[in-house]
């Protein structure tokens, strides 16, 4: 019954869908920790952990002490992971960006500096491509400067995306359409059965192995809309070393923006 009931959404988007909320507390042993409960339309019992905590979706006929059932099954599993959500935002945290001239900004899987310079005509990298050099005067705000090297992401991510999802598309023998930017929150990439396909601009911070898997991933979509064998073989044909990109990317941290 348990196993039945039990479905582990720990790397799926939320769900969508009404339903009322409620936050409660679940002890079992000397373990205990809070959780919200959703109640929805689904055939089994949820269980999320992401930055917000736990969260348990479960439905409407489901009663609280079967929910508190599979919470004590997995008792061990969720204190697991919300160590590794305390590691991760602790990552996080060490990662932020002191938004000002010399901060360091995660850039293809490397660091670049910020420079302030009023004197160049436009955002671009020095010529050892250790620095980007923006045109901004020494007193610009950290707001002002944040927006200016996000437009600059922004480009730099509309360019590479286009060209490797259109040599993916090549070898792969489909159609990309459009390539968008993306700030979803709970997404790298999405693809249409339309041809178009729009990818998280902050993939830049990343090595462009873990850029070049979403993109593949997204592009391989466009021959399989679906997550099936037919589709990780398209995967494959194009990258073949995506498995340990996708457990790479799972393992990256996004510093604060």
């Amino acid at each position: 019954m348990q196993q039945r009931l039990l479905q582990f959404d720990l790397f799926e988007p939320a769900e969508a869908g009404a339903g009322t909320r409620a936050t409660r507390r679940f002890g079992h042993g000397a373990a205990s920790f809070s959780y919200e409960l959703q109640r929805a339309t689904r055939k089994s019992v949820g269980i999320r952990i992401d930055d917000a905590g736990v969260r348990v979706s479960a439905p409407r006929w489901v009663s609280l002490g079967q929910i508190e059932q599979v919470l004590a099954d997995k008792t061990d599993w969720v204190l697991h992971q919300l160590r590794l959500r305390e590691q991760r935002l602790r990552e996080q945290r060490l990662a932020r960006i002191a938004w000002g001239d010399g901060a360091r900004l995660p850039y293809l899987g490397g660091v670049v500096q910020l420079r302030l310079d009023a004197a160049v005509e436009r955002a671009h990298l020095s010529q050892d491509a250790a620095s980007l050099l923006l045109p901004l005067s020494a007193d610009c705000s950290p707001q002002g400067l944040r927006q200016q090297t996000e437009t600059w992401l922004r480009d730099q991510a509309s360019c590479l995306f286009a060209q490797r999802a259109e040599e993916f598309a090549r070898r792969l023998g489909v159609q990309v359409r459009a390539v968008g930017l993306s700030s979803a929150r709970t997404r790298w990439g999405s693809a249409g059965a339309d041809g178009r396909i729009r990818l998280h601009w902050r993939l830049m911070h990343f090595s462009p192995r873990i850029i070049d898997y979403v993109v593949a991933h997204e592009v391989a979509h466009l021959r399989e809309m679906n997550h099936g064998p037919r589709f990780w073989a398209a995967v494959a044909e194009v990258y073949p070393a995506w498995r340990d990109a996708r457990v790479a990317l799972r393992h990256c941290v996004l510093p604060p923006w």
